[in-house]
């Protein structure tokens, strides 16, 4: 049975992202995830996560203006000094709190912007951040989006993020397969997921078509599981769905998915 971490960007959104953190820990969850914890001073999050007995296992690069729309800025030439100034931060995060996992959000590709042009920002942008979270032993993840959800996102197919991994050689850049994403553009998860298996760094999951709880869906969690397993894949699996209801009432129907032993 795979271990799982609860997204607290997504789940417990009933109340203020500092109070989250118990709840997960209520829960049944010893591992937690933050897209963008910057609204939070490190030493309180550092509180929270010592409190509750719970590790962070993964956060996001500062991806912009969201409230403007931005999702990533690491596909934009114009942006560069951003994208660095948004890698010390990170990096200044997850050294504090001990995490070593930074997923990397690519940004949307405005339509004036040659795909060349890009795709050459994209790789020195990836190539610096690698550098400097190498030496404290972080790994930088890229992710694919759906373009249905988020159309013009610059990545959006595994064999595209694949492609980059591989050109570009860096020991410490890895595929994060968000399974929500996946299946909407491609479908074919197990198949893709063994054929990629030694690319994959971290995986995410919400059921289809709703971003949703695990089982709601058209998503057959059970075996994704077993193959994972198969496959040896032994980190925690990042729950970053949006209840149907209340998190803790979604919760407690995935309890025998999730193997949750919360109070």
């Amino acid at each position: 049975m795979p271990t799982f971490s609860a997204n607290l960007s997504t789940l417990f959104t009933e109340v203020a992202l500092i109070d989250r953190f118990a709840l997960a820990s209520q829960a049944g969850f010893s591992a937690v995830e933050i897209q963008f914890p910057y609204t939070l001073a490190k030493n309180v999050i550092k509180q929270q996560l010592q409190k509750h007995h719970l590790k962070l296992t993964l956060i996001n690069l500062p991806a912009g203006n969201l409230a403007a729309g931005d999702l990533g800025i690491a596909c934009l030439p114009e942006r560069s000094v951003e994208f660095r100034e948004s890698v010390m931060t990170a990096l200044d995060y997850a050294r504090y709190l001990g995490v070593t996992k930074i997923n990397c959000l690519a940004g949307k590709k405005p339509k004036n912007l040659p795909i060349g042009e890009a795709q050459a920002t994209f790789i020195e942008n990836m190539t610096y951040a690698a550098s400097c979270l190498k030496e404290y032993n972080i790994t930088l993840l890229i992710e694919a989006i759906n373009t249905e959800d988020v159309p013009g996102f610059f990545l959006s197919s595994s064999a595209q993020a694949i492609d980059f991994i591989k050109k570009l050689d860096l020991c410490n850049l890895k595929f994060q397969y968000d399974l929500y994403h996946m299946q909407l553009m491609e479908g074919n998860l197990i198949n893709t997921i063994t054929k990629y298996f030694d690319y994959i760094g971290h995986i995410q999951i919400a059921d289809v078509p709703n971003r949703s709880e695990p089982g709601t869906g058209e998503i057959n969690f059970p075996n994704i599981f077993n193959a994972l397993a198969l496959l040896g894949y032994t980190d925690e699996i990042g729950l970053e769905y949006f209840p149907n209801e209340s998190t803790q009432s979604g919760l407690l129907k995935l309890a025998p998915l999730l193997n949750l032993k919360g109070e």
